[in-house]
């Protein structure tokens, strides 16, 4: 309970709080401004409650703690052309490459050069232009040597041949197209003022370019449209790759992704902990991951339509856990609510429940209430029961993804629950120092979000 007049994660008490940082002499980077495109059709206007999220998000007050300089780079680079639509037809830009180039010309980074796996070609294990999957690797050091992170990128799906193949032409579809460096923050980060519990572990961030949450398995190549659906195979061939240098002999393991990667991590959270010897601590982290089957304003199921395509045209069915698909259609096993009371593994949910993608992409732009979205997610989260293994932190943000970037995991300005950072939770709950099972209160209650509205689907 907190105290009557006391704001929500302003507290000199805590003792885990990250850096102060004010980029930009503490002015705001992202620039509200409207878009005019010739010919591009007017979306209509968010309502209220919506409008006032997006205003929020792009018009914060500089006096706003966050992350430091360094940390703003890599989060930069990140995002660099990134498109956040904003209410009223505007946009929230964040800088582009060249601005992240010249803003922060003298800060450094933790770049993270890409590792192809040329040997999973031979088995099929491909994205789907058919080039080798990648990951990037950062080695553990210290007392996190034999400690392991795998993170899964995110990046939407693709549910028939035509979007699967715009999607083969990007680094969603195609290792040729993806950057040779990225850079590492966030729960990612090496440094521990900025990740406490996971800063010296062997990081790994497995690149997301087949479509389907790694679920994917189809023999025949189309000869016209040379698309090669093999995410389940590419999920394996970089498992295998990774336990060969060292992954196999590790004490500690957590799989973890964003959005998609989010998903990927609830699917193949028990094949995870298969992968280990019953005395290894193996563990599941899904951020932004838990997709609900939410009708759209009209009534109509367009999710679920959505995954049953996704799930048909990659041949997913004999990829999903069987818990679920003995049950339900293969395409109804990509929602979390169908298959997290089967899962064995510890699983810990970090999710907004008014969740900037699913409302802005599932429930229809412009006109989605937030508050009714956020009292169906929690019911369909609740339906999974809270087993003392499960982790929960479920803020009111209006937002997507908030452990791969500094100022949303760790720092004096990120977002918190009952005094606790997403960072100090998810180490608390991974150590078994403290159980973690937080619920927020609704909007506009806390004070402490970073909410942003997304306008790219494949932000997924």
């Amino acid at each position: 309970m907190i105290p009557k007049g006391k704001k929500r994660g302003h507290t000199s008490s805590h003792k885990r709080r990250g850096p102060a940082w004010k980029p930009n002499g503490g002015r705001p980077l992202c620039v509200l401004h409207r878009q005019r495109r010739g010919g591009e059709k007017k979306r209509p206007s968010l309502d209220g409650k919506l409008q006032a999220f997006a205003l929020f998000a792009c018009l914060s007050p500089p006096s706003r703690p966050v992350p430091s300089p360094r940390q703003e780079q890599r989060a930069c680079e990140i995002r660099s052309r990134r498109r956040i639509r904003m209410a009223n037809g505007g946009v929230c830009l964040s800088c582009s490459a060249l601005v992240c180039a010249l803003v922060f010309l003298t800060v450094d980074g933790d770049f993270v050069d890409i590792t192809y796996v040329a040997s999973a070609v031979a088995k099929g294990a491909v994205c789907l232009d058919g080039s080798p999957p990648a990951y990037h690797l950062a080695r553990g050091f210290g007392s996190g040597v034999n400690s392991w992170l795998v993170h899964f990128e995110g990046g939407g799906w693709c549910s028939n041949v035509t979007t699967c193949l715009q999607r083969k032409r990007t680094r969603l579809g195609s290792s040729k197209q993806m950057a040779k460096q990225i850079a590492f923050s966030g729960i990612l980060s090496n440094t521990p003022d900025y990740n406490p519990d996971f800063y010296n572990w062997n990081k790994v961030k497995v690149r997301y370019c087949d479509g389907s949450s790694f679920t994917g398995d189809v023999e025949k190549v189309d000869p016209a449209t040379k698309l090669h659906y093999r995410g389940a195979r590419v999920w394996q061939a970089v498992m295998d790759d990774l336990l060969a240098k060292g992954m196999n002999s590790a004490n500690n393991a957590l799989i973890s992704g964003c959005s998609a990667g989010g998903l990927t991590s609830i699917l193949h959270c028990d094949r995870f902990r298969d992968l280990f010897p019953v005395d290894t601590k193996v563990k599941c982290l899904s951020d932004a991951g838990f997709f609900i089957n939410e009708k759209d304003i009209a009534g109509v199921e367009y999710i679920a339509a959505f995954f049953n395509g996704v799930a048909t045209t990659h041949g997913s069915a004999k990829n999903l856990p069987s818990a679920c698909t003995s049950r339900l259609s293969p395409g109804m096993c990509f929602f979390p609510q169908n298959e997290v009371k089967q899962i064995q593994t510890p699983l810990f949910i970090l999710n907004a429940a008014y969740d900037s993608w699913q409302v802005r992409n599932i429930l229809v732009p412009g006109f989605a209430d937030p508050h009714g979205f956020r009292d169906d997610f929690l019911k369909a989260l609740k339906e999974q029961g809270t087993p003392s293994t499960r982790g929960l932190f479920i803020n009111s943000c209006f937002v997507h993804c908030q452990s791969e970037t500094q100022e949303t995991w760790f720092a004096s300005g990120s977002p918190m629950l009952e005094t606790k950072t997403i960072a100090d939770a998810v180490g608390d709950w991974f150590y078994d120092r403290n159980p973690f099972q937080k619920i927020d209160c609704p909007y506009p209650c806390d004070s402490t979000c970073h909410n942003r509205i997304y306008d790219d689907p494949s932000e997924a």
